[in-house]
């Protein structure tokens, strides 16, 4: 169980630098769709990638995963409003919705 946990932490934050550093372009159309300053864009980014990188060192120190998975299941929440706001596909959903259970996951497992 300890490797599958510590694969999902990897996955999670992986998944996070992955759109935040490669897909960059995504995410600039996206907040523009939702209305959002680029300030707001690149404080949530900068937020992001420091909690991705907090749980990946959670691998060797557990103590560090629950509030990082916490915080970023909240920006999860968000990006689901969002996308509910500007009635997006599910398709658009999906990857926040699922990166949302990684995160709930991850916190009750580390309570």
């Amino acid at each position: 169980m300890e490797e599958f946990i510590k694969l999902v932490q990897l996955i999670l934050s992986f998944s996070v630098a992955y759109v935040w550093v490669f897909r960059f372009h995504n995410v600039i159309e996206e907040f523009k769709k939702f209305g959002l300053s680029d300030l707001t864009r690149n404080s949530v980014g900068a937020t992001k990638i420091s909690l991705a990188t907090l749980i990946v060192v959670g691998v060797w120190y557990p103590s560090l995963v629950f509030i990082p998975s916490v915080l970023m299941g909240l920006f999860m929440v968000a990006a689901q409003y969002f996308h509910f706001k500007t009635r997006s596909t599910f398709i658009k959903h999906l990857p926040s919705l699922i990166l949302l259970t990684l995160c709930a996951f991850l916190a009750l497992v580390s309570l």
